[in-house]
């Protein structure tokens, strides 16, 4: 558990540490801030294709070997951000770095969740979930204040060397995994003729882009609306990570008891934090407290999701889970160029919240009608 939780916290820190850095990758570059977040949409971008093209080409591969060939991409991805000359290659860079993101948490998940007691499924795929939580209070912060000392460049090559870290810690500690389930590219692909994968997807790319359209402009809400000094920002960061480790541990404890009741609680909890934001931002004290909750919220949301895809995904539980987190990067480009419009329209950098509650109201009424229509189904089977 914890060789493949250090997967997650090598891609964690990777997907938020440009959030951080984006005031330094504009100035080195010479361009706008909202512009130098297409950085961060091109990263969501290669997750999204990467997922289910990898998930269904190698659904034959043994699944210990897809994790460390997954993991091997994954730091060439980042030593390619480490040499980047220019804005566009940066650019490209970061998006080969997100192809095998989706499909490693997805074969990840099922391993821990294969590896798991019964009645416990949830919590071990929460487990895996927590190396990109922790990534979020130690990864992300100490990646964050290197770049900013040292140069952003070298927050990725701290990345590519967790990325080697985590293949020998898989290669050396996790089973052959022999038990799990090999099917084909046919079966995997199976899983996007079903209505509830499809409903579940949407929901989260839907309902988690509020997050991310808080966080990816969150140094300079920090510094310019909060008033905070630039130097507290890995701090806010660390907040934010420590928020997400408890909304991972609580989403998964709650998932456990009941899945679908777990995704409508933080779905409403993310609406009201993220509106509350709006105002919360103008204040360094409840600005932080602030960012700890819409962490909380956002990771709460992610075991709920998780296990509800591998529930009704029947024999395509590899691609359902890769495209989970497709779908969750869906949300993070999406939150990041949402809250890129709002910004450069002149609204603001509270702005960007107001835009996640809408989208987390619309998650939790497009969620409503994903369950109506299952309960219905089954009702219409008995």
């Amino acid at each position: 558990m914890l060789a493949l939780a250090l997967g997650g916290f090598g891609i964690g820190t990777t997907e938020f540490v440009t959030m951080g850095l984006l005031p330094d990758i504009a100035k080195a570059f010479g361009i706008s801030e909202p512009t130098a977040g297409h950085a961060v949409s091109a990263y969501a971008l290669g997750v999204v294709v990467g997922a289910p093209l990898i998930a269904a080409l190698c659904a034959r591969v043994p699944r210990k070997k897809l994790l460390i060939t997954l993991m091997a991409a994954f730091t060439v991805g980042n030593a390619a951000t480490v040499l980047a000359p220019t804005f566009g290659t940066l650019v490209l860079a970061r998006f080969v770095s997100g192809l095998p993101h989706g499909a490693y948490f997805g074969v990840a998940s099922l391993a821990a969740a294969t590896l798991a007691p019964a009645g416990q499924r949830a919590k071990a795929v929460a487990a895996v979930m927590l190396g990109l939580s922790v990534a979020n209070v130690v990864g992300v912060p100490g990646a964050t204040w290197l770049g900013q000392h040292l140069g952003w460049r070298d927050a990725y090559v701290v990345v590519a060397i967790i990325g080697l870290a985590t293949m020998f810690a898989l290669w050396r500690y996790v089973p052959a995994l022999s038990d799990m389930k090999i099917t084909n590219p046919m079966t995997e692909l199976g899983a996007l003729r079903r209505p509830q994968v499809l409903l579940t997807l949407a929901v989260g790319a839907i309902g988690f882009g509020g997050m991310f359209a808080v966080y990816t402009y969150i140094a300079t809400t920090m510094t310019d609306v909060a008033g905070m000094p630039i130097g507290a920002v890995p701090i806010v960061l660390a907040l934010f990570g420590l928020g997400m480790i408890a909304g991972n541990i609580i989403g998964g404890i709650l998932a456990d008891r009941g899945v679908d009741r777990s995704i409508f609680a933080a779905m409403i909890a993310m609406v009201v934090i993220l509106a509350g934001f709006v105002l919360a931002a103008h204040n360094p004290i409840t600005a932080a407290v602030g960012a700890f909750l819409v962490g909380a919220s956002g990771a709460a949301l992610a075991p709920g999701l998780q296990t509800r895809l591998m529930d009704v995904a029947a024999d395509a539980q590899t691609l359902a889970a890769a495209l989970n987190h497709a779908a969750l990067n869906i949300a993070n480009a999406a939150g990041a160029w949402l809250g890129g419009l709002v910004i450069a329209a002149g609204l603001g950098y509270t702005a960007p919240a107001l835009v996640g509650a809408l989208l987390a109201v619309a998650g939790v009424l497009l969620f409503a009608v994903t369950v109506f229509l299952q309960r219905r189904s089954v009702r219409r089977m008995s």
